[in-house]
């Protein structure tokens, strides 16, 4: 006995078969999309290896993967790749830039190793030379400035700490080259007093009152201003009080009187008065040799016994006075 399917009985098996099928398709698509998403970091890395070594939009896009995960010496290496096969592309200032601000990120605080901020300096300098007028340029000079603010800060640091510890010659190194090299930073004030301190600290107080002065007349708004006043009027007081001190010696160092006693057995030779020679030596003979300016000049230290046993932290005064950047 065959049996017949109805109309009714054809739809409902139809139906039956067909909508499991539909919904089926529909997460399918969904699930592929979203995992094309979720791949792409993955395919820029195990990509085809010419297109994953020269493309330049996989190379930027691994190397912005890299910077958004904070992983900054691998990013540095990307972009540096990037700009070593695609200089002129578009996007070669963008990557200069991002070489520079990687590099700027890796540097942590001023008492480390400040060789990031130096390479990032570099970077940035190169972007706005290599590239003049690039959109990244007014950023790239901002980060150059904070560059340089960190690095005199750094220095201002082992300044202080050579201070601290009386190495002053070594602290003044410091200090000047803050003076020389970055006199618009924040720390510049503080470095000119320091500077101004440890010269006296070594006898150079011509030197201190230069530095106390020109601190004065540079940034009279420094917070060291009752403190350099007070420093700059004992140095003035002591140096007015020098020539008296000095009125009862003669040029070479011998006493005026024991000069005078030579002079007039010398006197009856050569047939001059015994007074008028007596009066001429006990006139002191001084000769003061004015600092005319800041600028180091070379000199060369003493290599004699009495030198040698003088302290690292002092200037032998038979030595010509020299600036600290030529010989320390």
């Amino acid at each position: 006995m065959k049996r017949t399917l109805t109309i009714p009985t054809l739809l409902l098996f139809l139906a039956a078969t067909i909508l499991p099928t539909g919904c089926s398709n529909g997460p399918k698509k969904t699930s592929a999309g979203s995992q094309a998403l979720s791949g792409t970091d993955e395919q820029i890395f195990i990509g085809d290896t010419v297109e994953k070594n020269y493309d330049p939009n996989v190379i930027m896009k691994r190397a912005e993967a890299f910077f958004d995960k904070e992983d900054y010496p691998e990013a540095i290496i990307e972009y540096q790749h990037f700009l070593d096969l695609h200089r002129i592309h578009q996007l070669a200032p963008y990557a200069q830039y991002k070489l520079g601000e990687s590099h700027f990120k890796m540097a942590k605080t001023i008492d480390r190793d400040p060789e990031p901020i130096y390479r990032a300096l570099e970077a940035f300098e190169k972007l706005r030379r290599d590239y003049p007028g690039n959109r990244y340029d007014a950023e790239a000079g901002e980060k150059i400035r904070a560059g340089h603010d960190w690095i005199a800060q750094a220095h201002f640091f082992v300044g202080q700490f050579y201070y601290r510890r009386e190495a002053y010659l070594a602290a003044a190194r410091r200090f000047e080259t803050i003076l020389k090299e970055y006199p618009d930073m924040q720390v510049a004030p503080d470095a000119m007093y320091y500077l101004a301190l440890s010269y006296h600290e070594i006898g150079a107080n011509d030197w201190a009152q230069e530095n106390l002065l020109a601190l004065a007349q540079r940034y009279p708004e420094n917070k060291y201003q009752a403190e350099s006043q007070r420093l700059l009027a004992k140095l003035q007081s002591e140096q007015q009080a020098t020539p008296v001190a000095l009125a009862g010696v003669s040029s070479n160092g011998t006493p005026a009187a024991q000069n005078a006693v030579v002079a007039s057995g010398l006197s009856r030779s050569n047939g001059s008065s015994p007074q008028a020679t007596t009066q001429a030596a006990l006139t002191p003979v001084v000769t003061i040799t004015p600092v005319v300016s800041l600028t180091p000049v070379s000199a060369a230290l003493s290599t004699s016994p009495q030198a040698s046993s003088t302290s690292h932290n002092q200037l032998d005064p038979q030595t010509t006075l020299c600036r600290l950047g030529t010989w320390c």
